[in-house]
């Protein structure tokens, strides 16, 4: 969706991905646009460790070209207040990001998506490293963050996939390495009665 398979010489596309009614596969669109509006959340905390907590949270609007100090601030702040990381960091904005906790880690990493008003978030399998108690702070982020922004977010685990999500797609790869949309619904029909047998294995743990 935010086209990392570009850089994958072997990685083959089918079908069509919109947003906003264009094709994000479109040769005219420019990466760098495409990942303003397509943020990404990796399932390992991955902050700027020698960077500060604020200028991890600011490094993809000075990324697209940001300069004004003050625009940069407010940024920061409102970044952080939308990641619920605000009142834990605001007086140690300079200390180094690789202080924070891995929990704190993953917010900034999504205090530093949330930066640039991305209009999708892409989450993947965020809470794969974290502990129980942080995985359930990640759970609730994403339950106020979707008031504002759209997300996607990828997860093996059914359970989180039946707490966190309003829509569900299930996704197979097949022995040749191609992956199918098995189907897609409300999350609520996907675990109840979803209409693939092969669906229904999957959420049972028959395979996996």
């Amino acid at each position: 969706m935010n086209r990392m398979h570009d850089l994958t010489p072997s990685a083959k596309v089918t079908g069509r991905i919109s947003l906003d009614g264009k094709d994000v596969f479109d040769k005219s669109i420019r990466l760098t646009d495409l990942r303003v509006r397509v943020g990404m959340v990796f399932q390992r905390p991955n902050p700027f460790p020698a960077m500060s907590i604020y200028e991890n949270a600011i490094a993809g609007l000075r990324f697209v070209g940001v300069k004004d100090k003050s625009f940069l601030q407010e940024s920061a702040e409102r970044s952080l207040r939308a990641a619920a990381l605000w009142d834990s960091v605001k007086d140690r904005l300079n200390a180094a990001a690789g202080t924070l906790s891995g929990g704190e880690q993953q917010r900034l990493c999504i205090a530093r998506s949330l930066a640039v008003e991305p209009e999708v978030l892409l989450m993947d399998e965020p809470t794969a490293s974290l502990d129980p108690i942080a995985t359930k702070q990640i759970e609730d982020l994403t339950q106020q963050l979707k008031e504002i922004v759209t997300i996607v977010i990828v997860t093996h685990n059914m359970q989180q996939a039946s707490r966190v999500s309003d829509n569900c797609a299930f996704l197979l790869m097949a022995d040749d390495m191609a992956g199918e949309l098995i189907e897609f619904d409300r999350t609520e029909k996907i675990f109840n009665n979803p209409k693939d047998p092969r669906t229904i294995d999957y959420i049972q743990g028959k395979f996996g």
